[in-house]
């Protein structure tokens, strides 16, 4: 497997991810800076110019949630998916996806400072239904479903460990400043963040 990675991209959740499953690779450093993703070789592999991209073989798959989903299902046996078809399955689903078509939508647009935007036609809704489904989300003790990691804590917690970071998540609550410190104790975390 080949892992189109920048540190400063969302790629350091995907690289997180890889850590925990102990996932052999190829990590393949992409300049951003230098526009090293707008070049042909690269577009031809991710036409966005996005990190990250995994390759697996003939098959490539971007967008950071479908990366930690496809890593969970593919190195199975570590357990960080709950199983197909389980009732487990919906949640670790929503946490997944809630990240990347909710919370960092509404977070990055906030950031811009865009306004007039109607809640009831975005799919991010406002700022206060999405901090109370946050709040709803964030385990209280544990992990996102329960005593067992998995790559939904890599996703949603990795989305509320960068918001907290850069101050994009209004007031964040000791709910989640306890959960955002509960993921950075962890080995595999401290392993592929940069030191604060």
């Amino acid at each position: 497997m080949k892992h189109y990675f920048n540190p400063m991209s969302r790629a350091v959740t995907t690289h997180w991810m890889l850590a925990e499953l102990d996932a052999p690779h190829e990590q393949i450093v992409i300049d951003i800076a230098g526009g090293e993703n707008h070049t042909p070789e690269y577009r031809a592999i991710n036409p966005m110019g996005k990190v990250p991209t995994l390759v697996d073989g003939d098959v490539v798959v971007t967008e950071t949630a479908a990366i930690c989903a496809y890593l969970a299902d593919k190195f199975s046996e570590v357990g960080l998916a709950p199983s197909p078809g389980s009732k487990e399955r919906g949640r670790y689903y929503r946490y997944l996806f809630f990240a990347g078509t909710t919370l960092e939508p509404l977070l990055t647009l906030t950031q811009h400072e865009v306004t007039g935007i109607s809640p009831h036609s975005a799919g991010w809704g406002d700022m206060e239904r999405c901090m109370a489904a946050v709040q709803a989300m964030t385990p209280a003790t544990g992990w996102a479903l329960g005593e067992r990691f998995t790559a939904a804590d890599v996703v949603f917690g990795g989305t509320l460990d960068f918001s907290v970071a850069f101050g994009l998540l209004p007031e964040p609550t000791p709910e989640v400043m306890a959960y955002v410190e509960r993921l950075r104790a962890r080995p595999m975390y401290r392993a592929t963040h940069p030191a604060p």
